[in-house]
């Protein structure tokens, strides 16, 4: 894997998008620390793919349950 500092990377943004269209991915350094990579799309959806939780998982995943208590006032009388 290539690595480059942002002022590279903004010097030579289409080569280095060029590069992730050809399957190689570039790590981006700010202050000698890895700060993001660009890689390319196939490999970016296969990281993200299958990772989303659905709806009723993140219910089923609530911690402590839901309990509450319920109003036991009385119904208000209607007229019909």
């Amino acid at each position: 894997m290539r690595s480059m500092q942002i002022r590279e990377a903004k010097a030579q943004f289409s080569a280095l998008i060029d590069a992730a269209e050809h399957g190689e991915p570039t790590t981006i350094t700010r202050h000698g620390r890895p700060a993001a990579v660009v890689v390319p799309v196939g490999d970016a959806q296969r990281l993200y793919e299958g990772k989303r939780p659905s709806f009723a998982e993140l219910l089923l995943a609530f911690p402590g349950g839901a309990e509450f208590e319920r109003d036991q006032t009385p119904l208000r009388k209607l007229d019909l």
